[in-house]
């Protein structure tokens, strides 16, 4: 499996709290229907103030492959337009990374 994780970064103008409830809401409805998406998660700092970034954004999918045409797609498109609105785009860093899990209780 391959996964896009990235730590993000609200734009200025946003609370910590407007931008997950875009982040986690509309927009993540939008995120869901990327073709060949495996799995989408979501993961927010529990002290937001005590921390430099919104939130951390993982995507699996089944290749790389996968991966760029979800984002070549129309709905990866309007995905990448919809997070610049309230996303600070490349403020955190960004990584496609091949995941290899040690434990899974929930297997």
């Amino acid at each position: 499996m391959i996964k896009l994780v990235e730590l993000l970064v609200r734009r200025d103008g946003y609370s910590h709290e407007e931008f997950l409830a875009r982040w986690q809401g509309e927009h993540a409805e939008i995120a869901r229907e990327l073709p060949g998406l495996v799995r989408y998660s979501t993961s927010v700092p529990t002290d937001p103030e005590s921390v430099e970034y919104d939130g951390v954004l993982e995507l699996t999918f089944e290749s790389e492959q996968a991966l760029g045409e979800a984002f070549r797609s129309e709905v990866g498109r309007a995905v990448q337009e919809d997070a610049a609105e309230f996303v600070d785009v490349g403020a955190g860093p960004r990584m496609i990374v091949e995941e290899t899990v040690h434990v899974d209780d929930g297997e």
